[in-house]
């Protein structure tokens, strides 16, 4: 026999536990001079063989006096299933659990419906009553410069009444006084607006160099004129004559809104294609069409002056501006446009000014 200090300690493998009987036993009796019980790591429970290992601690009912601590052999975790395909790959794991509360708490936060208020929003009923652009009576909102029944507004979306006064403080009306119109002759390859299929926009040729010396207007050319600039209608890329570029809201409203009755005078060179006829050879029914009678895109055009100036050359003077409307009207007669410009709006006229220079417009000019 060895002494109780000498007794060898036994220790099983795992493929002599897997072979030994399992016992179902009571729960062993802890000793007063056992260790305490490690708790279990892992979340998952136990397998039959952890739980027999545990059970074999000195002083249990199933071991004798020279029964030795058998350590238990850790079992791997078992796998979970994987989850059903649903149609979708599976969300990745966040690594910035703070930024993903907080995208979570703002997906819960409750979306305002839309309104169902019937009545129009300040910013549109000031631009119904002619006052200013919608642009323009958000800025005046936002700046403080509208009252509506003698109170200060200042939140946008703000909705009015017809009935309802609307009143705008002269600040803005300096304001809007200091802002400039430019006329410019924009010559062919350049687009009206943004720029586009590596085309340049016509608002690039304003510039100091190109500020035509005959400009009677008075001002002078500051950088602050190009903030805002925008073309008020517009010309093909293939086309020239007057473009109207600016930065008051009312003006670009009176050019372009759509109850602008605003005419449009253009010289029109053109070559006369339907075979079968001789080039010098118009018919007159088509030039009545060409007036009154033709349809784009399913809408009746408005009624348009159009007359011969020479034998290859027309003059159309139009209300309306669809896209390339003289272009198309054309086609529909046998004419095939081989040269387009714009030489008047409203009462401003494109006179003298050179291609690809610009002028102000002046006080006394009104289209």
């Amino acid at each position: 026999m060895f002494p109780m200090s000498q007794r060898p300690k036994i220790s099983l493998s795992p493929a002599a536990k897997e072979k030994a009987p399992q016992r179902r036993d009571r729960p062993p009796v802890r000793g007063a001079g056992s260790a305490p019980r490690k708790r279990a790591v892992a979340s998952t429970p136990p397998t039959r063989g952890e739980e027999a290992g545990a059970s074999q601690r000195p002083g249990s009912a199933t071991g004798s006096s020279t029964s030795a601590a058998v350590k238990p052999a850790r079992s791997p975790a078992p796998q979970r299933p994987a989850p059903a395909p649903t149609g979708r790959p599976p969300a990745p794991r966040s690594t910035a659990p703070a930024a993903a509360r907080a995208v979570s708490e703002a997906a819960a936060r409750p979306v305002a419906p839309p309104s169902d208020d019937p009545r129009p929003r300040l910013s549109k009923r000031m631009s119904e009553l002619g006052l200013a652009s919608r642009r323009e009576a958000d800025e005046w909102i936002e700046a403080g410069w509208v009252q509506v029944d003698g109170k200060t507004i200042t939140e946008l979306g703000s909705r009015v009444s017809p009935e309802q006064h609307i009143s705008v403080d002269p600040a803005a009306r300096r304001q809007q006084a200091q802002r400039v119109t430019v006329l410019l002759n924009k010559p062919i390859g350049y687009v009206s607006g943004q720029a586009e299929d590596g085309y340049e926009p016509a608002a690039v040729l304003v510039t100091a160099q190109n500020h035509w010396p005959g400009d009677r207007s008075g001002n002078r050319f500051q950088g602050s004129h190009l903030r805002g600039l925008a073309p008020a209608g517009r010309l093909d890329i293939d086309s020239t004559g007057l473009l109207v570029l600016t930065q008051d809201g009312r003006i670009a409203r009176h050019l372009i809104g759509q109850d602008s009755s605003v005419e449009k005078e253009y010289l029109v060179r053109v070559q006369y294609h339907r075979p079968g006829r001789l080039p010098d050879v118009f018919p007159q029914e088509d030039l009545m069409r060409l007036r009154h009678g033709l349809s784009l895109d399913g809408k009746q055009l408005l009624p348009a002056k159009v007359s011969w100036q020479n034998e290859d050359q027309l003059r159309f003077v139009l209300r309306e501006g669809r896209k390339r409307q003289i272009r198309r009207m054309c086609e529909a007669v046998g004419l095939k446009v081989v040269g387009l410009k714009r030489i008047r709006i409203g009462s401003v006229v494109l006179g003298e000014l050179p291609p690809g220079q610009w002028r102000y417009l002046r006080d006394d000019e009104r289209f």
